[in-house]
């Protein structure tokens, strides 16, 4: 039976597509299971597709509907609770089979540590790629808290995978990383550049093809504050929208996953901005003039 006047379907951005003619597979990921300080990363997914079914469809600023190139959601992952290597191996299975029926995964986090599942899965389909890591943290830890699979050590895993990559927004980061940061535009750089600047630097940085892994502590927590750490002095909604339409005009992004979003009950706005965050990304890597 069909309930009269109903909304739009549970998906991402509420719509409804065939897999099969689908360019974009949305894989939610509710894990939470290294979360270090305030928890609620497992209900990020489930709080971006709820906001997500709100936002126009539509885009002034490009002048297209985004969502007509095709984007599938499935069905949330059930977390893997025995460990968070298994859990990253489980990923890494998951975004395999999307890669094989030739879909570029999004995945909706949970926290950070999911990243070393997907990116793992693509290097293994893809070696000549560069991960573009947006983040308030370095996340360069070999180990943390008894883990080397923690949401703390999701780049020094990539790095061992191997991948290139670039770390953007930093203002975080333990000694050992600090030792060897070529790969890292710190915030406080950031500072001293424009934005045109720093989306010049950044797309010098990355290989042609990249995979974008975005952990919503970059922003400013005066904006993002649903997060379960936050850290001061982050860059706002305008300069990431910026710098990615930029970086993403002459790159081919491949893959990408948000982490970290951790809802705060009762206030939707930081919500609904990771969702319009989502939107504007897949606007400008596949829908720009």
């Amino acid at each position: 039976m069909a309930v009269l006047n109903q909304g739009p379907p549970f998906n991402l951005f509420g719509l409804e597509c065939e897999y099969e003619r689908s360019k974009i597979a949305v894989l939610p990921v509710p894990y939470e299971g290294t979360v270090s300080y305030m928890p609620g990363t497992g209900f990020g997914p489930r709080a971006i597709i709820d906001a997500s079914r709100n936002i126009e469809l539509y885009s002034e600023e490009l002048k297209k509907d985004i969502s007509k190139i095709g984007i599938y959601t499935l069905e949330e992952m059930l977390p893997n609770v025995s460990s968070p290597e298994n859990m990253a191996k489980d990923v890494e299975r998951e975004v395999d089979v999307i890669l094989d029926e030739k879909k570029i995964p999004l995945i909706l986090g949970g926290e950070h540590s999911i990243s070393i599942g997907s990116v793992s899965a693509m290097a293994k389909h893809d070696k000549d790629f560069s991960v573009l890591h947006m983040d308030a943290h370095s996340d360069s830890r070999d180990t943390f808290m008894g883990s080397r699979y923690s949401h703390a050590c999701v780049m020094r895993r990539l790095a061992e995978v191997p991948v290139d990559y670039y770390s953007v927004g930093v203002r975080s980061i333990d000694e050992e990383g600090d030792r060897d940061n070529a790969n890292i535009l710190f915030r406080k750089d950031m500072h001293m550049m424009g934005l045109d600047e720093i989306a010049e630097q950044i797309s010098k940085k990355l290989k042609e093809k990249v995979y974008l892994t975005f952990d919503f502590d970059v922003l400013d927590p005066g904006e993002m504050p649903s997060v379960g750490t936050p850290e001061p002095d982050g860059i706002s909604f305008y300069e990431t929208t910026y710098i990615l339409r930029k970086v993403l005009e002459s790159k081919k992004l491949i893959g990408m996953d948000f982490v970290e979003l951790s809802p705060i009950h009762g206030f939707v706005a930081p919500d609904f901005l990771a969702a319009k965050l989502i939107y504007n990304v897949i606007g400008y890597a596949f829908c720009q003039l």
